[in-house]
């Protein structure tokens, strides 16, 4: 299920140089403006919360989603080169399953692990809040992932489609309006940084059960339709 070679090519085309830009931009900003709020607020548990919510989770993990999920595959297919990489003998869902796991560690990588940074720079990890929000980015991440590399794979327009999700929708209606919430992946991996947070640390307006249902219905469900779009692909270019 997993090939070396298209994982080699996907991180090549990932690290590019546009996509690098944005992908050490974002991190970047997240450090810089935790190093500015805890020289001018101090060590203080409320700002922490709300720079890792707010400007990670819900803006920087997305974003950076959207750059590696649809980066994946969406460039291939848009140039017509995947017709190269599916003349290959190697198996459909390997090459979604595979391109799956390198946007995945990218966007972890690019991410969380800032987060975990950024929460000890902020608080020093009072309340576990670094370690709560590093989880919930990486959990996050996967669900991300498998999203956008899905939208890469059904639309020429996937970055456009992408930003207005994570943006409008996680950024903006999952964070300020009630029933949007639920449906919002944000909000969902919420739910664990509760569970790993002091009490009152961090809330979620969804139950860490149903959260990780969702979480994994999501990432199957976008994985698998992925693989069907893929074949179609296929198909379509035999024909």
């Amino acid at each position: 299920m997993y090939n070396a070679t298209v994982a080699r090519l996907t991180y090549r085309g990932l690290l590019g140089r546009r996509r690098a830009f944005i992908l050490f931009g974002l991190p970047a900003l997240l450090l810089g403006v935790s190093v500015v709020v805890r020289v001018l607020v101090g060590a203080d548990d409320g700002t922490a919360s709300s720079v890792l919510g707010g400007l990670a989770l819900a803006t920087m993990v997305p974003l950076i989603g959207v750059v590696a999920g649809t980066g994946a595959i969406g460039p291939e297919i848009d140039d017509g080169s995947v017709v190269y990489l599916l003349s290959k003998p190697v198996k459909r869902p390997t090459i979604i399953f595979t391109k799956l796991i390198v946007a995945i560690a990218v966007t972890v990588a690019f991410s969380a692990v800032p987060t975990l940074v950024a929460g000890f720079i902020l608080n020093g990890n009072s309340q576990q809040i670094a370690v709560a929000y590093a989880a919930a980015a990486a959990v996050a991440s996967v669900a991300y992932s498998a999203v956008f590399l899905l939208l890469g794979t059904v639309t020429r327009h996937a970055v456009v489609a992408g930003l207005v999700y994570a943006l409008v929708w996680e950024s903006l209606f999952g964070s300020l309006v009630p029933g949007a919430r639920t449906l919002s992946v944000q909000q969902w991996s919420l739910a664990l940084a509760q569970r790993i947070g002091a009490e009152g640390a961090v809330s979620s307006d969804v139950g860490l059960p149903l959260a990780l249902v969702l979480l994994a219905g999501v990432t199957v469900a976008a994985t698998w339709f992925a693989g069907r779009k893929l074949r179609s692909l296929t198909l379509a270019g035999e024909e």
